[in-house]
């Protein structure tokens, strides 16, 4: 039995044709033809069954057969911010393991001690986009322009906030213990810091802002891996629908 191929598609229940890089990769790549099957994510809740109607170098047109509205995995929405690490390929590992373990917002800051003060967030895009389909959300994780650590603070959010440090002598409560206790439909927020953590003024600052401090165990953590192990751990208290 064929598998069955899934391409992102923004707004794919009013398109008739796969976005470009989506058509080359099913023509010339998977050599799909006419009346081969295939499944449509639009990244906002649904999937499609399609069948292509038309397959040439540069379009490939389908026909959907089939809407298919999903429904959230998990409640509430979970909203990671974290400090891009000098190595791009470690972020580009957190965005790919995040994706597929589910998250709803990514941001990334400008903090003092950051090594790295800007992001090519297209690249970044299609990273999120490939670890969407290859994970079968329906749901496309969206990613904010890197900002500076006190506008982000600054600004309103729903639900709870965290900031997630390694200084002692600020009083820290365990991440885990915090979100299990919260109802299971709360948004959250958790800030992860840059390799050389956020200045002690940045966690103050954030304190100040409603944000409560936390760790994320004993161990001391990568950047990259604090941030999955938060977006673990909310994963962990927000059980799955299964109804």
């Amino acid at each position: 039995m064929k598998e069955v191929r899934y391409f992102y598609v923004p707004k794919a229940g009013e398109c008739d044709a796969l976005p470009s890089e989506e058509a080359q990769h099913a023509v010339r790549v998977l050599r799909l033809q006419p009346g081969d099957e295939m499944m449509l994510m639009d990244g906002e809740g649904t999937f499609y069954k399609a069948e292509v109607s038309v397959a040439s170098n540069h379009h490939c047109l389908y026909r959907i057969l089939e809407t298919l509205p999903q429904q959230r995995p998990w409640s509430g929405r979970i909203h990671l911010a974290i400090a891009p690490t000098k190595m791009l390929d470690r972020m580009e590992w957190l965005l790919e393991k995040a994706v597929e373990v589910g998250v709803d917002d990514i941001s990334f800051l400008d903090c003092r001690f950051s090594e790295r003060r800007q992001i090519k967030l297209p690249r970044m895009e299609k990273i999120v986009i490939s670890a969407m389909k290859q994970s079968r959300k329906a749901w496309k994780t969206n990613l904010d322009e890197m900002q500076s650590f006190s506008q982000f603070v600054a600004a309103e959010r729903p639900g709870d906030k965290f900031i997630a440090h390694c200084y002692e002598e600020v009083e820290r409560t365990y991440l885990f213990d915090e979100l299990k206790h919260l109802p299971a439909d709360t948004p959250v927020t958790i800030l992860v810091g840059p390799e050389g953590d956020f200045s002690i003024e940045e966690v103050r600052q954030a304190i100040s802002q409603g944000y409560k401090s936390v760790h994320l165990g004993k161990s001391r953590l990568r950047t990259e891996t604090a941030g999955l192990s938060a977006v673990m751990m909310a994963q962990l208290c927000k059980p799955y629908k299964t109804d």
